[in-house]
C-alpha cells in the first residue's frame, strides 16, 4: 500500500495541489488527504505545509521525492521483467546425446531472443530428470524415450527418432539394410552408462532372445563411444543423429535396429503445474511447434 502512497505523494508534488493530483489520478480528494496521511505517519514527519492556499513540501518531503519517483520506477521495470521473465535462470535437463547433437541450434536461438535469461543446462539420465521436474529441481526436460505417460507431467513430442548400429564402414554388418539382436550375437558392444533408456532397450531384447551381451566398454559420452567404434573396439546402439556427420564423411556407418518395443522420440517435458514464463513458451514452441499447449 504504500507504493500507491508514494505514486499519490509524486502526484501531488507534481501538482500543488491536493485537489489537481485526485482529479489527475481519479480520487476522491478525501482518498488524497487520508493516503498522505498515513505516509507522513509512516515517515514520522511532515511532507507538505501549507502557506494560506499554498501547498508546499517539507525539507523532509524534498528529500522523499527522488527516492518516491526511484521506487516506482523499479517497481514497473520489475513489473515487466517479472511478465516477461526476460532475465533471471531457466534451468533445462537434457541427456548428453541431446546436448550436444540436437539443442545448440536451438539455445541460439534462445539467447538472441532472451539474452538475459541464464540457460542452466543439466545432463543426467531420464529417470533423474523426470524426478527433478516432479520435485521443482527444473524447469524443463528435454528427454529421448518411449513417449512420457507421467501423469504429473506434460510431455509434448518434437519427433521420432531412429536407433542405429554404428559400426566402421568396413565391418561385415555394414551393408544390411536392418539388424536385429539376433545379428549382434557375436557382436562387442560398447553401451552407453546404465540408466541409459535406449540401452535399456537393447539389454532387455537381447536378453528376451536368449543372448548374452559382451560388453566391451560403456561411457556417458557419446563422442568416446564413436571413437572406440572407430578403434574397432566394438558397435554401438546410438540416435541417427549422433552419427550424421561421420555417415557423411564416410568414417563410420550407421544401419537402423529393428525390435518389437515402443519407438523412442524426442520429447520436451514440464511439470503438469509449471508455470510457463513467456520465454519458457517461446523455447517449447521452438522444439515443438504447432503442439496444443495444456494449460498450467
Amino acid at each position: 500500500m504504500e507504493l500507491v502512497y508514494l505514486h499519490t505523494f509524486r502526484e501531488v508534488a507534481r501538482w500543488g495541489s491536493f485537489t489537481r493530483a485526485a482529479e489527475e489520478l481519479g480520487y476522491a480528494q478525501p482518498t488524497v488527504t487520508a493516503q498522505m496521511q498515513k505516509l507522513e505517519q509512516s515517515y514520522g514527519v511532515p511532507l507538505f505545509e501549507r502557506y494560506g492556499r499554498r501547498l508546499r513540501m517539507t525539507q523532509a518531503g524534498e528529500a522523499l521525492l527522488p527516492y518516491a519517483r526511484e521506487m516506482i520506477r523499479l517497481y514497473g521495470e520489475s513489473k515487466d521483467i517479472v511478465n516477461r521473465q526476460a532475465s533471471g535462470p531457466l534451468a533445462i535437463g537434457t541427456i548428453d546425446t541431446l546436448a550436444a547433437f540436437f539443442l545448440p541450434p536451438y539455445l541460439q536461438s534462445f539467447r538472441e531472443q532472451y539474452p538475459a535469461v541464464d540457460l542452466v543446462l543439466r545432463t543426467a539420465s531420464e529417470e533423474v530428470i523426470l524426478q527433478q521436474l516432479r520435485d521443482g529441481y527444473l524447469d524443463i526436460g528435454i528427454i529421448f524415450d518411449r513417449r512420457c505417460t507421467d501423469k504429473e507431467l506434460v510431455a509434448e513430442v518434437v519427433r521420432q527418432e531412429e536407433l542405429v548400429i554404428v559400426m566402421p564402414p568396413e565391418h561385415r554388418l555394414a551393408s544390411l539394410p536392418v539388424l536385429t539382436a539376433r545379428d549382434l550375437a557375436s557382436e562387442s558392444l560398447i553401451l552407453t552408462e546404465e540408466g541409459c533408456t535406449y540401452r535399456g532397450m537393447l539389454t532387455e531384447v537381447l536378453g528376451e532372445q536368449g543372448i548374452t551381451p559382451r560388453i566391451a566398454c560403456q561411457f556417458s559420452n557419446p563422442e568416446a563411444i564413436k571413437q572406440c567404434v572407430r578403434c574397432g573396439l566394438g558397435v554401438a546402439l546410438l540416435p541417427s543423429m549422433a552419427v550424421k556427420r561421420e555417415q557423411a564423411e564416410g568414417l563410420l556407418a550407421g544401419v537402423p535396429f529393428r525390435s518389437d518395443k515402443p519407438s523412442f522420440f524426442i520429447q520436451v517435458v514440464h511439470h503438469k503445474k509449471k508455470w510457463l514464463s513467456p520465454s519458457m513458451q517461446f523455447l517449447v514452441e521452438k522444439l515443438a511447434p504447432g503442439q496444443q499447449r495444456e494449460e498450467s
